[in-house]
């Protein structure tokens, strides 16, 4: 059974930082591309990185661009967004997600909150 347990999120200032962590169970973590997704209040739900199986191919929300990054370790079986200079516009409920390729649809983590604030 595919779990994604995500952890890191938190009440951080503006400008300030956040590491994300999703560790992952249940499947061939090395086979599935992963993703970060956030959902504010009111909001939908935006894709905000991608991170193919061999961690070469990165994408990323144009409004996150050089400030965000994925990374996965797949011995540990652990996919983490680092978050830099933090803005309000970012406090969200993150989600990890899991996707076997060719597949339409993933496995959903239960999401942590970040909330930028001062």
């Amino acid at each position: 059974q595919v779990q994604l347990v995500e952890s890191g999120g938190g009440l951080v200032q503006p400008g300030g930082s956040l590491t994300l962590s999703c560790a992952a169970s249940g499947f061939v973590f090395s086979n599935y591309i992963l993703r970060w997704y956030r959902q504010a209040p009111g909001k939908e739900r935006d894709m905000v990185a991608s991170i193919d199986t061999t961690g070469r191919r990165k994408n990323y929300l144009d409004s996150v661009k050089g400030r965000f990054t994925i990374s996965r370790e797949n011995a540990k079986k652990t996919v983490t967004l680092q978050m830099n200079s933090l803005k309000p516009e970012d406090t969200a409920v993150y989600y990890c997600y899991a996707q076997y390729p060719g597949y339409s649809t993933g496995s959903w983590g239960q999401g942590t909150q970040v909330t930028v604030s001062s």
